[in-house]
């Protein structure tokens, strides 16, 4: 069926865990991996296993611009705005891994209604946001959740400085994904970076208010969700049952990471570039379905 051609910008953690498992991908062939530090950790490695590596930015976008039709933007908030005008101007699909929420939320075990050949930007969210957001709409979809909150505690050795410098995106926008995704009436977020040594696995809280309490119901649908998730998320889990106080209930779950390029307690890590691979491999099979259409 053939494979959808696409680059990663920025070359972290992120953008480097991202290359190993698109490695993997079926439909999805990476061209170049581009940053702006030529000694970057990154970009050695992407030379290594022979891809095209550039150091100038969105710059090698622009003088290559059909290099890629996606490109995945694990750089920061404050860049991706930039980079997303460029993106839209030539035409190329974002897939944005920073909490700068240009394109519409996206999270693959939520699914969505928009017809995706129409956009050319969409939003990863946030890794509280993946871990949480599922959890909270499971428990709309047969309550009506009235205020949902969410904590993530993370290891502080897995916020690196894009996430620190990302810290007030991630409570603004992992709320917004709560309400538009998840369903909540009202929502909230918050992040904890625990210095504990050994590093924790990630842990997230989920605390949901509701106006119709069924606690079978409730129970299943949740169970459900955590299914769908660790379809692409194998380590995602209930640490414990959920808990029910009058017309609350709260859930507990761990995420521990596939140890691709990160330590497994970097789990609010590796489910960022699992939750991207999983909703840019549905852009790659639309776009290669179209184009099996037009060509007959």
């Amino acid at each position: 069926m053939g494979k959808i051609k696409a680059a990663i910008l920025g070359t972290g953690n992120i953008g480097t865990d991202l290359l190993y498992k698109l490695e993997r991908s079926e439909v999805i062939e990476v061209v170049a991996m581009i940053g702006i530090d030529s000694q970057s950790e990154g970009l050695k490695r992407a030379a290594e296993k022979g891809y095209a590596t550039y150091s100038n930015g969105i710059e090698a976008i622009v003088a290559n611009p059909n290099m890629a039709a996606i490109v995945f933007d694990a750089t920061s908030a404050k860049a991706h705005v930039r980079h997303a005008k460029v993106l839209k101007e030539l035409g190329i699909l974002a897939i944005d891994l920073t909490p700068a929420a240009r394109g519409p939320f996206f999270c693959p075990a939520v699914g969505t209604t928009e017809n995706l050949l129409d956009l050319h930007n969409v939003n990863m969210i946030t890794c509280g946001g993946q871990a949480t957001i599922p959890i909270v709409y499971a428990v709309n979809q047969v309550a009506d959740v009235l205020y949902g909150e969410i904590v993530a505690t993370i290891s502080s050795l897995s916020a690196g400085p894009g996430t620190r410098e990302n810290i007030d995106e991630f409570t603004i926008t992992t709320r917004r994904g709560i309400e538009e995704v998840g369903g909540a009436n009202t929502g909230k977020a918050l992040i904890i970076l625990n210095p504990a040594d050994p590093p924790i696995l990630m842990r997230d809280t989920i605390y949901c208010e509701v106006k119709n309490m069924k606690e079978e119901a409730i129970r299943d649908s949740i169970y459900t969700m955590v299914e769908k998730v660790k379809a692409y998320v194998p380590g995602y889990r209930l640490r414990q049952e959920p808990l029910f106080d009058g017309n609350r209930v709260t859930i507990f779950i761990e995420v521990e990471g596939a140890g691709d390029y990160f330590p497994p307690y970097a789990g609010n890590l590796d489910i960022m570039t699992a939750a991207a691979t999983r909703v840019a491999e549905d852009f790659a099979r639309a776009m290669l379905e179209r184009t099996t259409l037009e060509t007959h």
